[in-house]
């Protein structure tokens, strides 16, 4: 068989070479069109917002017409725009605070807006490299004889003029002769914050930052040194209970022992995750129960709050249910899409061995429903929770938002423990005895948050933040321990509970 001339052998390769150099051509230009005309929409820092990449090198912050825009520099290869849509808030002034406090604890945040700009990023590699596969589809469906005809007619008048037209599309798609008018936000230079804030002393996070004023500039300074007055404080504060939760006196588990850490009631305090993530990991914890009311309202605005918690407890076997708070279905939603099982009246096995069963507050959701039935009450949603929790094996611990929900379940003897909040009084255990002669126990947290009525944004707890941690042993609650924070900064670390299971 004739080896093949080397002539033509070259010629294959520098036709391969130059297929390949059109498809990443066309790949990266398509790529990088389709990555900076991207967008998403998102809930960022309590407000609906579009992330946009650019090419500037800086995050930028549009905050709408009247507040001023801010930008920092960043440190990666692109920059991303944040344009602010709505929100709830009550004042301005409360918006302020709440943007201070939510700086204070900015990782969820901040880790939110990368991942978007990663998954655009994807996105547009893969649609650039769909659309460089395109030429070389074309170079091979058309053959070698359609190629020569198509070639000899670029040197006839007609195939100019195609050419000719075949150019100028990208020039009418993108007309740069359009030009935007000339805009009030144009007429407004970036300036360094310290130098718009001059005389008032700023945090060293807040090095590097810019801001374009905005008519309300007088208003605007006043805001500004508020919130850096509440970001301030909440920022010592929470360090230092942080560091010193690191360092709790606390109760470790035993081998063959499993440690949950229960929150309840954080009604938005981000502030307080990475204390209970700090008092978690000293406990030994691996174990995260969350008995609702992680928010105030329920409402896509506080996906911030529902952000910052499941940062906190990554790597956390995580359980949890929606109190009467988390109004409607946005709360079990967002949680259940960040990997969190939320307990819906079936029980589930636990990672210490035996059987965990909860379901939402009947309250939250404004239905009154058991899975698929409505109209029910309080009561009888407690009633059909019995029935699931004695029909079949024994349920190790039933996770509600109102303890009070689990008590027939209790009563009936075919619970180890009822775990919830509610109340924001820390309450128990308290053994009850069961109608069967079994022991159970009833355990009220407080409220994590340190909230006072639903609120609890702000530069410190409003009244005292609790915690429980609960041991496993064999498959059953074994013993608590109650942390509280208390609103000067002071840890309170109670004594190491017994739970007597096995008690006549």
């Amino acid at each position: 068989m004739p080896s093949p001339r080397p002539g033509a052998s070259r010629g294959r390769v520098l036709t391969g070479l130059a297929h390949t150099a059109v498809c990443l051509g066309v790949a990266v230009v398509a790529g990088l069109a389709f990555f900076l005309a991207d967008s998403r929409t998102i809930v960022f820092a309590s407000h609906d917002a579009v992330v946009a990449p650019t090419l500037d090198r800086h995050v930028v912050l549009r905050t709408g017409p009247l507040l001023p825009d801010l930008r920092l520099a960043s440190d990666g290869p692109v920059g991303v725009e944040i344009r602010l849509g709505k929100t709830e808030s009550a004042s301005v002034e409360e918006l302020f605070s709440r943007y201070a406090f939510i700086a204070s604890e900015p990782d969820a945040q901040v880790a939110k807006v990368g991942d978007v700009v990663q998954e655009m990023a994807l996105s547009a590699t893969l649609r650039g490299v769909g659309l460089g596969l395109v030429p070389l589809a074309v170079w091979w469906l058309l053959g070698p004889h359609r190629r020569g005809e198509l070639f000899r007619g670029v040197r006839t008048r007609k195939g100019a003029a195609a050419g000719v037209v075949l150019l100028s599309v990208p020039l009418l798609l993108w007309q740069p002769w359009d030009a935007d008018e000339e805009t009030q936000e144009a007429q407004h230079e970036w300036e360094p914050l310290e130098s718009f804030m001059v005389g008032v002393p700023l945090p060293a996070e807040a090095a590097g930052i810019e801001i374009r004023t905005s008519p309300t500039t007088v208003q605007t300074q006043r805001l500004i040194q508020s919130a850096v007055n509440t970001y301030e404080k909440s920022k010592d504060f929470y360090d230092q209970a942080a560091t010193d939760a690191a360092v709790l006196e606390l109760r470790e588990p035993e081998e063959g022992e499993t440690a949950a850490l229960v929150v309840s009631d954080r009604h938005d305090n981000i502030g307080m995750d990475r204390v209970a993530r700090a008092i978690g990991d000293r406990a030994g914890a691996s174990v995260v129960l969350d008995a609702g009311d992680d928010t105030s309202t329920g409402q896509p605005w506080e996906a911030f709050s529902l952000d910052s918690l499941d940062r906190a407890f990554d790597g956390y076997d995580r359980f949890g249910v929606a109190g009467n708070h988390d109004n409607g279905t946005f709360v079990r939603r967002y949680l259940d899409d960040l990997g969190w099982t939320m307990l819906d009246g079936e029980p589930v096995d636990a990672p210490w061995g035996g059987l965990v069963l909860g379901i939402d507050d009947p309250r939250s959701s404004g239905l009154g429903s058991w899975r698929d039935e409505t109209g029910l009450s309080f009561d009888e949603v407690g009633e059909r929770l019995a029935d699931e929790a004695c029909d079949g094996e024994r349920i190790s611990t039933l996770l509600v938002h109102d303890a009070n929900l689990g008590r027939d379940a209790l009563e009936r003897g075919c619970v180890d423990l009822v775990v919830g909040g509610h109340t924001h009084v820390p309450d128990g255990p308290t053994l009850v005895l069961g109608e069967n002669g079994e022991v159970g126990y009833t355990l009220t947290n407080g409220t994590t948050g340190g909230a006072a009525y639903a609120i609890a944004v702000g530069s410190k707890p409003r009244r005292d933040a609790d915690l429980v941690v609960i041991t496993y042993r064999d498959a059953r609650p074994v013993g608590t321990q109650a942390v509280r924070l208390r609103t000067d900064g002071r840890f309170v670390v109670e004594p190491f509970v017994e739970l007597l299971l096995d008690a006549e």
